[in-house]
């Protein structure tokens, strides 16, 4: 959910999203390193690691957001409190590197959701848009369903509006179970829980 589809501006991912085929090519592969093998997905285990998910967080969220979440809201977004988030809570990160350097991260846990208990969560997903097309993203996202194998469902929040990154999300499984919930980033925002059952 967290990049920017080329073609209208919106929140979403690349237009070089791939097909059905490649997706579930990617997700039933056992080798990372077959597509990308530049890129290294690991567990972020250092504070330089840490402040490298920090400063994609805030550039992330200000390169995919706009137009959807209030700009005002993102202007006021500082690598420095982004970090110290990361910092916080440096559990379950996995993050994505390009030689020394952060390009991407995600986060995943057990679920926060009262009325979903018994559920793995993907929190968040942020790659560089330097970066986009690169299936970064859809690594990280493999990753972090592998780390949550003990559960039969995972779970994501998305924004309502990030139409491209939903569609995203149905090419690898997830629906809509019905829950919605608003936000206040500025202004309301509206975002909504996609399901998938393994």
């Amino acid at each position: 959910m967290i990049f920017r589809d080329t073609r209208s501006g919106k929140a979403g991912f690349s237009r070089e999203i791939g097909t059905d085929e490649e997706i579930g090519s990617l997700w039933r592969s056992s080798t990372m390193g077959e597509i990308n093998d530049t890129i290294c997905i690991k567990t972020a285990e250092t504070d330089e690691e840490l402040c490298g998910r920090g400063y994609v967080h805030c550039t992330a969220w200000k390169e995919a957001y706009r137009g959807i979440v209030c700009d005002r809201y993102l202007d006021t977004m500082t690598v420095e409190a982004t970090t110290a988030r990361a910092r916080n809570n440096p559990e379950n990160t996995l993050v994505a590197k390009d030689g020394d350097k952060v390009v991407g991260f995600a986060v995943y846990g057990p679920s926060r959701d009262e009325d979903l208990t018994d559920a793995g969560e993907v929190v968040a997903i942020y790659v560089l848009s330097e970066y986009y097309g690169r299936k970064i993203g859809y690594r990280l996202m493999k990753e972090a369903c592998s780390r949550l194998k003990e559960y039969d469902t995972v779970f994501v929040w998305v924004l309502e509006e990030n139409e491209r990154a939903i569609r995203f999300y149905h090419k690898y499984g997830f629906e809509f179970d019905g829950c919605k919930k608003e936000w206040r980033l500025g202004t309301p925002v509206s975002i909504v829980r996609m399901v998938m059952k393994k």
